[in-house]
């Protein structure tokens, strides 16, 4: 009966292809910035937006505030509150458009456009994660036309503050602990392994990110009667960061590989096997000469081993023309992304350890962290991640790549610390998505695979 009902839903999806892009393009155009103070009003409409689809489909959907941006709690019974429960998380959020000047259309006015693998739909949130809600969203609304409802109890939590850090989410999972729980949350914010190649994503990096600041005097100085005796803050805080790596691109902070395992011969023998290209994936971005640590494969060096970047670095005189000036504040900003077994904290220690050893007795020093979360590993053999692997290979003709994520998805760490809940990570962008650039896009060929992958789940879940 489930199998029946199953392949009715996909052709109604099917048949339905034009109403989800339709849909999509609609909540695209909302311009919900979590970032600027401005779109405050743009981030409730697409809140509000996700709530009335979802009462359309016969949840209970309401807004849950918080003292940033709006969350969206829906819940439907399903068959029962025997049947199985699955939580499902989303972002309803974007990141802000700028360079304008690099889009070829407007953020906020999608687009179609023919790529060399079919339409795209082009637009700020195309892929993150408005689209990739909308997998699931349709499928939701498939299921509702061909069986009145999901086949499983359905959670649905939606938040607003995903680009800016989750800042409040926490609270809310505490809050809504009761409403909330599930067998395992389900998340559509990552990528398949290549185009038509599904993939579940079983691991992701952690992240510490701070500001370093540092000030030198009273200010600035000129620098013909001063340079050669007063020390350029510019000068010192570029020579600290130039020293974060060594030779072999390890990184020098103390204490920051402790805890860090070596990849076992299985999970390198699997990497190999992948045949990842990645002259192809550099080429893409227009580079050509990988980095990271020596010796390294690169699946190993994205998905286990932990990394330290500068993010940003500024100081002195940045206006047009020339000021002959020794800077007195300097400014960057650095990131690590973590693997499982490093901790946050003691990695922020180290940071702040290894800038105050190189600094002279005069300097002044402060370390903003804005962000910290674990590296996570998903159980493989669960069955949630067995149901997703059968639904992939029988949407795709392939098996899914078991592949590690080089990001960070702090919800993950959040839904297993507060609720108890392991993740599915089953996510339908690319690499060339442009995610977080100017003319991010969604392959309407992933769109539609990611709705019928999640319609046959929900009913692969509901088999007992």
């Amino acid at each position: 009966m489930t199998q029946d009902l199953t392949a009715r839903v996909l052709a109604a999806l099917d048949s339905a292809r034009a109403e989800t892009e339709a849909s999509l393009i609609e909540w695209l155009r909302i311009p919900s910035i979590s970032a600027q103070p401005a779109h405050a009003p743009d981030c409730r409409r697409a809140a509000e937006w996700l709530v009335k689809k979802l009462a359309a489909l016969g949840f209970t959907a309401r807004l849950r505030e918080t003292p940033g941006h709006p969350v969206v709690i829906a819940e439907h019974p399903g068959p029962g509150p025997d049947a199985p429960h699955v939580l499902i998380y989303g972002h309803y959020d974007v990141q802000p458009p700028e360079p304008l000047e690099l889009w070829a259309s407007p953020p906020f006015d999608p687009v179609v456009t023919e790529g060399p693998r079919g339409p795209r739909l082009v637009a700020r949130g195309a892929v993150d994660d408005k689209g990739q809600v909308m997998t699931w969203l349709a499928a939701l609304r498939a299921w509702n036309s061909v069986a009145g409802g999901p086949p499983v109890r359905v959670t649905v939590l939606v938040e607003g503050e995903e680009e800016i850090g989750s800042t409040h989410l926490d609270a809310v999972l505490a809050a809504e602990k009761a409403t909330l729980t599930a067998d395992f949350a389900l998340i559509s914010d990552t990528n398949m392994w290549a185009p038509g190649v599904p993939a579940l994503t079983v691991s992701l990096r952690g992240l510490a990110y701070v500001q370093i600041d540092l000030r030198l005097g009273e200010r600035d100085l000129h620098s013909g009667l001063f340079g050669g005796s007063a020390v350029n803050v510019l000068n010192l805080l570029t020579r600290i960061l130039g020293e974060l790596k060594d030779e072999e691109g390890r990184i020098r902070i103390p204490g920051f590989y402790d805890g860090v395992a070596e990849p076992t011969a299985e999970q390198r023998a699997a990497w190999d096997a992948l045949g990842f290209d990645e002259a192809a994936f550099l080429g893409a971005q227009g580079l050509s000469v990988p980095g990271g640590e020596a010796g390294r494969s690169a699946p190993e060096r994205l998905w286990a081993r932990p990394t330290a970047d500068i993010n940003g670095i500024w100081g002195g005189y940045m206006g047009e023309g020339s000021k002959t000036v020794i800077a007195c504040e300097g400014h960057a900003k650095l990131s690590c992304r973590l693997v499982p077994g490093q901790d946050p904290e003691k990695i922020v220690e180290g940071i702040r350890a290894f800038v105050q050893s190189r600094l002279p007795a005069d300097a002044q020093f402060t370390l903003q962290v804005f962000g910290l979360a674990p590296g996570v590993s998903i159980p493989t053999d669960s069955p949630a991640v067995l149901a997703a692997r059968r639904v992939l290979e029988a949407e795709f003709g392939r098996p899914a790549v078991l592949a590690g994520g080089g990001g960070s998805i702090p919800v993950v760490s959040s839904l297993k610390g507060i609720l108890g809940l392991d993740s599915l990570l089953m996510g339908f962008g690319l690499d060339d998505d442009q995610v977080h650039s100017p003319n991010e896009k969604f392959e309407l060929a992933c769109l539609h695979a990611g709705t019928r992958s999640h319609a046959r789940l929900l009913g692969e879940l509901s088999k007992k």
